[in-house]
């Protein structure tokens, strides 16, 4: 198994560690998933602490597969949300890595609807990123990351503008324009709230637009040749904030698989 080891500073988890002190998490056994003649190895993403407590025994994700790279995250940017919020947390975890494209029967049981991400709380495989995050911040509160509700839904809109405007291929249908509407608002936010959409802090809000933008940014990038103006230069230093933190570099997908993952609906 391949293991990454994280050291957060002392500072950092001080809290969390007297939190979780006496948490029983779920444990796992290092395990080969096989589907047909694949052979997927999960590799765990573990941290250690030089403190009395010591977490490491890993909650298990199950993810999408790359489908360029063995044994690499895939492009799902619901599965970054809830990674980034273990990272975000201190929290370890094992990824296991699912073939979307030819489902194993494993996964079909726990997942009968066959979808990421998928993870394992108090012996039960609970689905739906929005429903796995709340659940984390519920039973491990910190550090907090719960964003304010009147700032929850703030650069909501930007993701489904993104992804009308990447199918399109009419350029007067009006989706640029569109996509260009909601970056501008969000830009203004950041420029009287920000740095972050919770103030100076990150909170679960960033750490769900953060993938979806990283997306936007390769995608429209690669099949358009569009880039986000740089008149709007809180986004893009929003932005440049956010990719840059090592929970995002830890968890990103490949620049290779984001590509692959949209082709078929810009190609459909």
């Amino acid at each position: 198994m391949s293991t990454v080891k994280i050291t957060p500073s002392t500072a950092s988890l001080a809290t969390s560690i007297k939190h979780l002190a006496g948490i029983q998490l779920p444990r796992l056994q290092n395990t080969i998933f096989t589907s047909n003649s694949t052979k997927f190895r999960a590799p765990r993403r573990a941290f250690t602490v030089s403190m009395a407590a010591s977490l490491d025994t890993p909650f298990e994700v199950c993810v999408k597969q790359s489908i360029t790279t063995p044994n690499k995250l895939g492009d799902c940017p619901f599965t970054q949300r809830v990674l980034l919020t273990l990272e975000e947390k201190h929290l370890p975890y094992d990824m296991k890595f699912v073939d979307l494209s030819n489902k194993p029967d494993w996964f079909l049981k726990i997942s009968p609807e066959g979808k990421v991400p998928l993870i394992k709380l108090d012996e039960k495989w609970v689905p739906d990123s929005d429903v796995i995050t709340q659940a984390l911040e519920e039973k491990f509160p910190e550090p907090p990351l719960t964003t304010p509700p009147e700032k929850a839904s703030i650069g909501s809109k930007i993701f489904p503008k993104f992804v009308a405007f990447l199918k399109s291929k009419d350029p007067t249908d009006g989706t640029e324009q569109a996509l260009l509407d909601e970056l501008t608002t969000f830009n203004d936010y950041l420029k009287e709230n920000g740095p972050f959409i919770n103030g100076n802090e990150v909170s679960a809000a960033d750490l769900s637009l953060g993938p979806k933008l990283y997306h936007l940014e390769i995608a429209l990038g690669h099949y358009k040749n569009w880039s986000i103006p740089d008149s709007l230069s809180y986004v893009k230093s929003y932005m440049k904030s956010i990719f840059s933190r090592e929970s995002f570099i830890n968890t990103r997908a490949l620049k290779e698989d984001v590509i692959e993952g949209w082709r078929p609906k810009v190609m459909g």
